[in-house]
């Protein structure tokens, strides 16, 4: 038995999403990517409000900062060289970092960017999109 299917007035869900979706990717003509990675989540917690308050202060449409997975990088390391060779201490290093999208930023948003000083410890990636 073969079934056959009506065809039906409306337009399947999947082609509404997708004009939703390029119609909000026209709007953006530019985007600025900020990648803020610390050791400290605090230290890195208060750079990112403090990119975010300054693109703000000159009208830029801010999203973020979206969290990212934090990388853990764990060292395992002999106590002793010799007798207690099972003996081991384990150390890990925690590196947080946040994503922050600026869109179409103006000259003056940039300028303003480049002019922030950020605590030490605080590594900032910035690109154009």
């Amino acid at each position: 038995m073969a079934t056959t299917k009506k065809p039906t007035k409306n337009s399947p869900a999947g082609e509404r999403k997708s004009k939703k979706a390029s119609a909000k990717s026209d709007d953006v003509q530019s985007l600025l990517r900020i990648r803020v990675r610390a050791y400290e989540n605090k230290i890195l917690d208060v750079s990112t409000k403090q990119i975010i308050d300054t693109a703000i202060r000159y009208d830029a449409k801010v999203r973020g900062p979206i969290p990212l997975p934090t990388e853990i990088k764990k060292y395992t390391v002999n106590r002793s060289a010799f007798i207690y060779k099972n003996a081991r201490e384990q150390f890990e290093m925690r590196v947080h970092k946040r994503l922050i999208d600026i869109e179409n930023p103006s000259a003056k948003v940039i300028e303003a960017l480049t002019n922030l000083s950020m605590p030490s410890g605080v590594d900032i990636d910035v690109k154009m999109l």
